[in-house]
């Protein structure tokens, strides 16, 4: 179906306050980067600047794919999304590039970026392991949100109500 066609049902596209005001106030998404096959997905806690970048900090290992097809990415996706209800829902798409924050910048960035969550697992790995920072730079912006009940539910609700 079209966004057009979808729009009958309740979706509507996001202005950018609304994908502004997202990106604020979440801080999990899925980056999706390009590779030979399948794109690599992952969960990914992130810190927006409120400008044109969300970052992340990478634990580094031995063998890191992600590291990897980063490193070797000249685009990639981030979607960012959030769940209320069937009738209540929002869904940003940023598409952009990503690199690795040189650790001259590194410690600036970091003095910024609210770390209140990210997985258990995540944070004590990072005690002892080596980290990056990596910087998502914004180039497009898309959102789609459903708010309320789709019209033809409305209608049938507001009609059914005792007067």
């Amino acid at each position: 179906m079209t966004f057009e066609q979808l729009e009958e049902y309740g979706m509507l596209q996001m202005d950018s306050g609304d994908i502004e005001k997202t990106l604020e106030r979440k801080s999990i998404g899925v980056l999706g980067v390009p590779t030979d096959s399948a794109p690599l997905l992952r969960p990914l806690s992130f810190w927006y600047d409120g400008e044109s970048a969300l970052y992340f900090v990478y634990v580094l290992g031995s063998d890191s794919r992600k590291v990897t097809v980063s490193d070797q990415a000249d685009v990639a996706r981030f979607l960012i999304y959030d769940i209320e209800t069937t009738f209540n829902w929002r869904s940003v798409l940023l598409t952009g590039t990503i690199e690795r924050v040189p650790d001259d910048e590194r410690r600036a960035i970091e003095g910024q970026i609210d770390t209140s969550w990210k997985p258990d697992v995540f944070e004590r790995a990072a005690e002892t392991e080596a980290t990056a920072l990596y910087r998502f730079q914004i180039d497009d912006r898309a959102g789609i949100k459903q708010l309320e009940l789709p019209p033809e539910l409305r209608s049938e609700s507001s009609s059914s109500r005792p007067e």
